[in-house]
């Protein structure tokens, strides 16, 4: 079963201007030069698909040579900042109608080529275990309300419970999701009805979204703690 990529780039980041393609850590072309990088790495991917609408991007991405990438100029209407995810899936699913889809991110930039093998590893395990799809997350140790009381501990048994013996929560942080295009198919999204939770450490986790992520991922990088 092949494992293809779906890598969506789109244009005009409100949060952090040309986010995508911005100079990075040392890196003309950025986040989407260190993302190509890494796919290109791995030995478990057949091909990226990069959807863009950003002609810079796509001029980059053709300037590699890579048979493995194949480029789509997606829409306006599927580019804007109101385009929602749900509509993305079937977008997906007319780029790759079959085989395992790995939805991922440029702003996971601490996602190397070995952590992809691992979790393409992971998922192709799992599935003989009756999990249907896979998705990354960071675990939650802390005390986390809503407006009015604690949804990850009973106060009425300890107040301020050790925060160790507190059931840990799973927040998705968008670096992978899994799945096999027939779950695009028939349930109109890119997890199944039992997915796989693969646990991520911080930085390896961490999700480029505001400005200030963007600072403190380059001073990670630059730092030397992460390797790409």
């Amino acid at each position: 079963m092949s494992i293809n990529v779906f890598l969506p780039c789109r244009k005009g980041s409100q949060r952090v201007p040309k986010k995508n393609i911005k100079e990075f850590a040392g890196f003309k072309n950025g986040l989407i030069e260190i993302k190509l990088k890494q796919l290109l790495e791995c030995k478990k991917i057949d091909k990226i698909y990069l959807s863009t609408n950003d002609e810079e991007i796509l001029t980059y991405a053709q300037s590699l040579n890579q048979n493995r990438i194949v480029l789509h100029k997606r829409a306006e209407d599927l580019s804007s900042s109101e385009t929602s995810t749900d509509e993305l899936v079937s977008h997906v699913l007319e780029l790759i109608p079959d085989d395992d889809i790995l939805w991922t991110h440029v702003t996971s930039p601490f996602l190397n080529a070995n952590v992809y093998d691992d979790i393409i590893k992971k998922y192709q395990e799992v599935k003989n275990q009756g999990f249907d799809s896979l998705m990354t997350t960071n675990l939650i140790h802390g005390f986390l309300w809503n407006k009015k009381e604690p949804i990850n501990y009973d106060r009425t048994k300890e107040k301020w419970p050790r925060t160790q013996t507190i059931e840990p929560l799973h927040e998705i942080n968008s670096a992978v999701f899994l799945a096999n295009a027939e779950i695009y198919r028939t349930l109109s999204d890119r997890i199944g009805t039992n997915p796989f939770l693969y646990e991520l450490d911080k930085i390896k986790g961490f999700d480029i979204d505001w400005e200030d992520d963007f600072k403190i991922a380059e001073a990670i990088l630059t730092s030397g703690v992460a390797k790409i």
